[in-house]
């Protein structure tokens, strides 16, 4: 099986995130998808041989349309998944303006942004095709996320190192899941 349907398996086989999923599809947000711990964390504990942990912190919706880029409208989505799943601490961020606050060129997309994100194995996202059907998004691929190595991507291996390794001890990942290998990146 390759890695793209590995991951979709580990999704269905979690009930609440397969869930999830569905709720988000139903807002019909253009170019959305929940990404980062949401898969990130899921595949950790399958390859750590756990059963599924709770959600921790939010569940990160992304978007993209460059043409509605108020975050009113993101606080407006977040209020709609909180009525369909109050028990969830969602998060949604349209893309489209996101590269202002991260000091980057405009992004061209969801999975464009990805690319800029911290680190190789959160810049994964899913998003439910009708009932069955999933689709990932891996613009830097999913070879970190499946061999648990942990790496900056390329502006977090030097130019942002001090916010990736704020990131890493922060988030207590290598406690948690003590498998993973933290690999310095590119040049490094």
């Amino acid at each position: 099986m390759d890695a793209h349907s590995q991951v979709i398996a580990i999704l269905r086989a979690d009930p609440l995130r397969w869930h999830l999923l569905g709720v988000v599809r139903a807002l019909n947000l253009r170019d959305g998808w929940i990404a980062a711990g949401f898969v990130r964390n899921a595949v950790w504990d399958h390859l750590h041989g756990r059963a599924p942990s709770a959600s921790t912190g939010d569940v990160d919706v992304i978007w993209y349309d460059p043409i509605v880029i108020d975050p009113v409208e993101d606080r407006r989505y977040e209020a709609m998944l909180r009525a369909a799943e109050p028990g969830i601490a969602w998060s949604v961020k349209n893309q489209a303006r996101m590269h202002v606050r991260n000091d980057d060129r405009p992004y061209l997309s969801a999975t464009d942004a990805m690319r800029h994100w911290p680190e190789t194995a959160t810049a994964i996202a899913v998003r439910r095709r009708g009932e069955e059907g999933c689709e990932v998004a891996a613009p830097l691929g999913l070879n970190d996320l499946m061999h648990l190595i942990l790496r900056p991507t390329s502006r977090f291996i030097d130019e942002k190192r001090a916010m990736y390794d704020g990131r890493v001890a922060s988030k207590r990942w290598i406690e948690s899941w003590p498998r993973l290998r933290q690999e310095p990146g590119e040049g490094r």
